[in-house]
């Protein structure tokens, strides 16, 4: 299965820091490029529970692929939410399904930097827009 654009992108970016602490600072640049969330949608019903930080997640299906939007009050959550919605936007319901989260942190080389609970938190991310696509 090929990646999407924005992934390919992603791994392109993050492959080219040599450490931890460019990562770091790749993943903030990538968190500011979120297209915010406006009040209505960072609403109790669009929040995603299982994150320590707080976390709103909306997406629509265009034309059978899904678009997601998402926010968060923690600028390392907005970068690792960023290269999430890099992995899964323009995903089918099955593809979306496939999705493995471990791996592409792994591959993004940022796995090991993923405290148990962000993955949690991400995991608990990656869920509810499985149940959204499966709704």
């Amino acid at each position: 299965m090929s990646l999407p654009t924005a992934a390919q992108q992603a791994l392109d970016d993050f492959a080219q820091c040599p450490g931890w602490e460019q990562r770091a600072r790749l993943l903030m640049q990538w968190g500011e490029r979120l297209v915010p969330l406006n009040e209505a949608e960072r609403g109790e019903g669009n929040r995603v529970h299982g994150c320590e930080s707080q976390v709103w997640l909306v997406g629509e299906l265009a034309q059978g692929h899904w678009q997601f939007r998402a926010a968060s009050d923690a600028r390392l959550i907005r970068g690792l939410l960023a290269v999430l919605l890099a992995r899964v936007n323009g995903l089918t319901a099955e593809e979306l399904a496939a999705v493995d989260l471990v791996a592409w942190f792994e591959q993004l080389g940022l796995a090991r930097q993923l405290s148990p609970s962000r993955s949690n938190g991400l995991n608990a991310v990656l869920q509810r827009m499985r149940q959204m696509a499966g709704d």
